[in-house]
């Protein structure tokens, strides 16, 4: 270990050397030689340089001197601390008052480490927060999202994937406070991510393109009609593993979204044909949407999941996937994924089709 360190000492002090050399003899401006020492390189450089190296060595970089530190804490704006494997906690708690003007904050953990305490510090002082990432906090509690709500009102991205013990009331808090998010990550959120939560993220967060609600048992048609109604700039949807939803939340989607091009229905067994007719219907609707206002008439639906839908039927998948050529069952483009549905190996893209159709104009041999 010592080793490594005076190995990334020398290192360190060659590269100043040659930095200072080219100061020494650095053109015509009879500046040589104002770089003498490390805390001599100018702010900007120095931006540069950090914007090039891991967030452990910018950390370290900021204990060199006091104007590296002001400089550092004043100019970082992202920071990732995933590869603190422990202690994240108070390393959070040590930070968070120094780089205050981060805008970007990423703290997935391979096993929870971080603890209220350490969030409310982020709220306290990181109000810049445009994007945080907290996924696999299950230490966390209500007390975060509250202060989160009352802390970072700029947050345009939040995933707290995997944080399974805040609540809906505390989900609906935040919502109603942090009105700019336009992706939302609850996946696995059993106990927050109820209608409640739903019907108070469509009523507040008009803007919200990205919802992933994987694995959110208690998600109903009630929920995710309020998302359709009350975010019409969807786009993506996760709702895999929602087992209570019907045909009535894709219908909704499809006629009150038109912008959407990613839905997960995974195990969704409720779902029949008659929500895929209304997604094979909305692109009609959509493209006439498309016309009116300048859009492109090639949007729409580019993935669907509908594995482990067995109730549908070969003739209603065929219509969507007629309806939007993005959508793909060929080798290696899988945008329309059927595993699990052994009624729907019929389904083919327009691929498929336009293959055959070579095929059959092949000139044939003569007999």
């Amino acid at each position: 270990m010592v080793d490594k360190e005076r190995l990334r000492s020398d290192v360190l002090n060659l590269s100043f050397e040659k930095l200072m050399m080219v100061a020494v003899g650095g053109g015509n401006s009879g500046k040589g030689g104002v770089i003498k020492e490390w805390k001599d390189i100018p702010v900007e450089l120095l931006m540069q340089i950090l914007s090039l190296v891991d967030d452990q060595t910018g950390i370290t970089a900021s204990e060199v001197c006091r104007g590296w530190r002001e400089a550092i804490c004043f100019g970082l704006t992202r920071l990732s601390l995933s590869w603190c494997s422990k202690n994240m906690n108070n390393l959070v708690i040590s930070l968070a008052p120094k780089f205050t003007k981060l805008q970007t904050l990423i703290l997935r953990q391979d096993k929870p480490q971080l603890e209220d305490n350490a969030v409310e510090t982020i709220a306290n002082f990181c109000h810049d927060l445009q994007i945080l990432d907290l996924s696999k906090s299950f230490k966390l509690t209500d007390r975060s999202l509250y202060a989160i709500a009352h802390g970072c009102l700029d947050l345009t991205r939040l995933n707290i994937s995997g944080c399974s013990a805040f609540s809906d009331s505390a989900l609906a808090y935040v919502v109603s406070l942090c009105r700019k998010l336009i992706v939302l990550n609850l996946c696995g959120c059993v106990k927050a991510a109820s209608d409640t939560a739903l019907q108070a993220i469509g009523h507040c967060c008009n803007q919200l393109q990205s919802l992933n609600l994987r694995w959110c048992e208690n998600v109903s048609d009630v929920g995710v009609m309020s998302l359709a109604y009350g975010c019409p700039d969807l786009r993506t949807v996760d709702l895999c593993g929602c087992v209570r939803i019907t045909d009535d939340s894709v219908i909704a989607l499809a006629n009150r979204c038109p912008h959407l091009r990613s839905l997960g229905l995974y195990y969704c067994q409720n779902i029949t044909d008659r929500a895929m007719y209304s997604l094979a219907q909305s692109k009609v609707s959509n493209r006439m949407w498309a016309s009116v206002k300048g859009g492109n008439n090639e949007d729409g639906l580019r993935t669907l999941n509908i594995s482990q839908c067995t109730a549908l039927t070969p003739s209603a998948v065929q219509a969507v996937c007629d309806s939007f050529p993005a959508l793909h069952t060929c080798s290696g483009r899988h945008s329309l994924i059927i595993s699990g549905c052994l009624n729907l190996t019929s389904v083919h893209c327009a691929c498929a089709v336009h293959a055959h159709r070579a095929i059959n104009m092949l000139p044939h041999p003569a007999h």
